[in-house]
């Protein structure tokens, strides 16, 4: 990776106990004016960040194994970003492409035409958020096809509007009490190796899911496949081999639209500029959000230009999709990326926290907690179980996961949980994190799980 120069020094430092005084303060005037329906994990309030390192109001320095939920891929103070969105705010701020049209907006989606999969003519749309794009791939896919019914998976997580929450699987905290939801949206079971009642390979877990697609909703009803390539807040699942090219094949000898939900797994993060890639996936449309943006508010579809194509003028957008300075600073990002070659240093971490869970699990023996270390590049996680049922009954283990978070914040180190039972510790730190920090976070994470052992 070509060097880079840090603003903040990238070392972990704390100035006493959790949270410090300033960040007290700060959450005494939060509940009184922030709904208490959002929720932080980490209970301190940010001053600054850059590179690998966060440091709040009190002046603690804070390592990142977060990056915000995969979004400060490239950091949270790029100097390409800042550049670019100082530069394009001294311009204009927004004009509603839908209205005064400008030359990013079409950067961006050349950029995202030649990076996507495939050769073929594509199209994009650029919206706001990812759950935004999610829901506007269905649009697409339904009045193109005709059809109504979309289906979904076991674990799956795709946003938070009314028509996300129901392609979404878990039901607390994200839809308890929140329906009716939207309608014709089907389940059917995810290649999830780990917790199959016997070992079943990709092709016949996606013949499985086929079958009920076929038996329960029929065919040429189907109007999309959504499913993401990585599962992201279900439990960083990795299907079979051969899933997702076995549902891929399914999907266009039946004109079913196959959408690739990328919008945690995409831009670097699994050491491809997309998941999709490690089996030569070619979805029909991709997702895009969180690392597309530098750190700025910007989703986007990708697609075939057919599909794209056959909705009428006027039928997608919005006022704020695609603003002049999230597209500024995706471009920026995105030049970043390919500056440091950070699908390198995806892959170059993968490598190191492998090495790293693989020689604990050794070390812990039978009786561990660690169930399995799954992943690619800087999209890792680790599943935890009761000790000694990794190999057995494989008894999920929230506590642990919600202790050994704790415990590394204490210390400084900010790791966020996730998975469908909620005991799965899910890495996903800047890509331009260095090795010495990075190291330095998972000594930090590897005496946690040892005691929680």
């Amino acid at each position: 990776m070509s060097e880079i120069h840090y603003r903040i020094e990238q070392k972990r430092h704390l100035m006493g106990s959790l949270p410090g005084p300033k960040s007290v303060a700060l959450d005494a005037r939060r509940k009184a004016v922030v709904a208490g329906g959002v929720a932080s994990s980490v209970p301190v309030y940010v001053a600054d960040a850059d590179g690998g390192i966060i440091t709040d109001v009190d002046g603690n320095s804070f390592i990142d194994l977060g990056s915000g939920i995969a979004v400060t891929t490239v950091g949270a103070s790029d100097q390409n970003v800042v550049a670019a969105v100082q530069e394009q705010v001294a311009h204009f701020t927004h004009t509603c492409f839908m209205v005064s049209p400008y030359e990013s907006y079409v950067a961006v989606a050349e950029e995202l035409n030649a990076l996507t999969p495939g050769t073929h003519e594509k199209r994009t749309v650029l919206f706001n958020s990812g759950a935004e794009a999610v829901e506007n791939a269905v649009k697409v896919a339904r009045l193109a096809t005709g059809r109504d019914a979309i289906v979904a998976f076991d674990h799956a997580y795709h946003g938070r509007t009314n028509l996300t929450m129901a392609l979404t699987a878990k039901a607390m905290p994200y839809k308890t009490n929140f329906g009716p939801f939207a309608p014709e949206i089907y389940r059917v079971p995810m290649s999830y190796p780990y917790r199959e009642e016997t070992e079943i390979k990709g092709e016949d877990a996606a013949r499985r899911a086929i079958t009920m697609i076929e038996k329960q909703i029929g065919a040429s009803s189907v109007a999309a496949i959504l499913i993401e390539p990585i599962q992201g807040e279900g439990g960083f699942i990795v299907p079979a081999d051969g899933f997702l090219p076995t549902l891929a094949a399914w999907a266009k000898e039946n004109g079913v639209v196959f959408i690739a939900d990328e919008v945690q797994s995409g831009f670097c993060r699994t050491g491809e500029w997309f998941a999709s890639q490690h089996e030569g996936l070619v979805p029909d449309i991709i997702t895009m959000a969180k690392g597309i943006g530098g750190g700025l508010p910007l989703s986007a579809i990708t697609g075939r230009a057919d599909l794209m194509d056959a909705v009428h003028p006027g039928g997608l957008g919005g006022t704020y999709g695609g603003n002049p300075v999230a597209c500024a600073a995706s471009l920026a990002a995105i030049r970043t990326m390919k500056e440091l070659d950070l699908n390198a240093r995806a892959a170059n971490i993968e490598k190191i926290v492998t090495k790293r869970f693989t020689a604990l699990v050794e070390e812990l023996g039978e009786a561990g907690i660690i169930g399995e270390i799954r992943g690619r590049g800087a999209m890792m996680a680790i599943e935890l179980v009761k000790p000694g049922t990794a190999a057995t009954t494989k008894e999920v283990n929230p506590e642990a996961a919600k202790a050994i978070a704790a415990a590394c914040l204490q210390v400084g180190v900010i790791i966020l949980t996730c998975g469908t039972y909620g005991n799965v510790i899910r890495l996903l730190p800047p890509l331009v994190i260095s090795d010495e920090l990075l190291n330095d976070g998972l000594d930090v994470l590897v005496a946690a799980v040892r005691k929680a052992a």
